[in-house]
């Protein structure tokens, strides 16, 4: 607001039937401080209301308030990562500034160091609480989750919020749980909570997968993600009717940083960006059989150390994370070097004998050779759809690898006639599966193809490289630019 909107000017009129307001007069002076003050306060207030995004982009650089975890924000191989952490850099680059980030050891420490000017906003996964909402002031919802009971697998007595009654609940500190747990116990439910304020909900879930505590609660795509960690849990049901809504938070009276990250949001969920972001850290994340991820992680302990050296080898040599090829190769062959299929591929890297010519290869079966032929060639594959941007570019790829260049290209010629986009992998996912059907593959250059099975394989590359992922998150002790 600019300050000539509160200028009087002479002879303006006060009130109806009034002469101009003198100086000398009494209630002239007092009529004018009112006035003066009510000018000075809204040009605050305007100021106020300004001050972080006028700051921000004048020194280039915005501050995250945010928590050391593994969906808020974590370091692997010295790049910066996490959910919230990827939103922010993407709002960062929104703004056309650089990203800063300030950590804080727990969660109660978040939105103090937001009032203390610590940082420009908080992203941390953050519910709506009312008690939250009396410190700061919350972005428009980007996410709404319900909070989920978990309990270990063989523990099948507990189906309900009854169920609870007499047992002891834990929790993570700074939660919307407890004010839920809270309200059962006055309702007559006799529940105890215990609270662990130094405790991620990530060890507490291990914990109850480990039968060392009996129940905890957690946000539902947190707990869909760690039960592929913890296979041995189960999430039981909801602890709230209704779910509960994140948001970003800023000080009290910053409208226009607010006006900002909302706009963000709104840009982020209509170009799928969001939703990218969101897959990256909760891949297919109810996609889950536990005797599957049992044996994955029974075999990556017994097999992978075998080939570990020659998979860094080859992802290194053509610029891949070692951990998505260790994923490909166990979705190929389970680590099996002599492994067959009744279609003629072979090997670890389950290669076409026409591929593994193309690549070089003499022996498919030869672990090193078959290794280093799969990975040229998904590198080869990911180099064709270039057109595809960061994730979209490497499970395009990975379906490639699958079902073949000829029928991707279905694919994506199919997308356009729906009025998709050709370069999503949620285009193709959808397009793929339909090629099954003579309506759609009696019109495509390369027939029928039994799509279902490049969305389900990526699906699967994607939940083993979170998988192993996990065991590589190194946390960070400081704040990080």
């Amino acid at each position: 607001m600019k300050s000539e909107n509160f200028k009087i000017r002479g002879g303006t009129r006060l009130a109806h039937n009034t002469t101009p307001c003198e100086p000398s007069h009494p209630s002239a002076r007092k009529k004018w401080l009112l006035l003066f003050l009510a000018g000075v306060f809204s040009l605050c207030a305007c100021g106020g209301e300004n001050r972080a995004l006028d700051r921000i982009k004048k020194s280039g650089t915005i501050t995250a308030i945010t928590h050391n975890n593994a969906h808020c924000y974590y370091i692997y191989q010295d790049q910066h990562m996490g959910f919230e952490y990827d939103l922010a850099k993407a709002f960062a680059d929104y703004l056309g500034v650089k990203l800063k980030v300030k950590v804080c050891k727990s969660r109660h420490e978040l939105l103090p160091a937001l009032a203390k000017g610590e940082g420009d906003f908080v992203a941390a996964s953050m519910t709506m609480l009312p008690s939250r909402l009396k410190q700061a002031d919350f972005s428009k919802e980007y996410l709404v989750v319900r909070q989920m009971v978990i309990t270990n697998k063989d523990n099948l007595y507990i189906k309900s919020i009854d169920d609870l009654n007499k047992k002891t609940v834990h929790l993570r500190g700074e939660t919307g749980c407890e004010e839920s747990l809270k309200r059962l116990k006055q309702n007559g439910i006799d529940i105890t909570i215990r609270v662990h304020h130094d405790a991620p909900i990530e060890k507490l879930i291990k914990d109850v997968a480990e039968g060392k505590i009996e129940i905890t609660v957690a946000d539902a795509n947190v707990a869909l993600l760690n039960r592929r960690y913890y296979p041995d849990i189960r999430i039981a049901f909801p602890l709230d009717e209704a779910p509960r809504p994140h948001g970003w938070a800023v000080r009290k009276g910053e409208k226009a940083l607010l006006a900002e990250i909302n706009a963000f949001f709104d840009k982020i969920k209509q170009d799928g960006t969001f939703d990218d972001i969101y897959k990256r850290y909760y891949p297919y994340v109810e996609k889950f059989d536990h005797f599957d991820i049992k044996m994955f992680q029974k075999r990556i302990q017994r097999r992978l150390p075998k080939y570990e050296p020659i998979i860094r080898k080859a992802s290194k040599t053509y610029g891949f994370d070692w951990r998505l090829v260790a994923a490909l190769i166990y979705q190929e062959s389970q680590f099996n070097p002599l492994a067959k299929s009744f279609t003629g591929v072979k090997g670890l890297m389950q290669l076409t004998l026409p591929t593994a010519q193309e690549m070089g290869i003499e022996n498919r079966l030869d672990p090193e050779q078959s290794i280093m032929g799969g990975v040229r060639y998904l590198r080869k594959l990911y180099n064709r759809y270039d057109k595809a941007d960061g994730l979209n570019r490497l499970l395009i790829a990975l379906a490639a690898y699958n079902v073949g260049r000829g029928h991707i290209l279905d694919a994506q010629r199919l997308a356009l006639k729906m009025n998709l986009d050709p370069y999503k992998w949620s285009s193709l996912e959808k397009t793929l599966p339909l090629l099954r059907q003579a309506r759609y593959y009696k019109n495509s250059w390369f027939g029928y193809c039994r799509g279902t099975e490049p969305v389900s394989h990526v699906q699967s590359v994607l939940t083993y490289y979170d998988i192993l992922k996990r065991q590589s998150i190194e946390y960070p002790i400081k704040d990080h630019t």
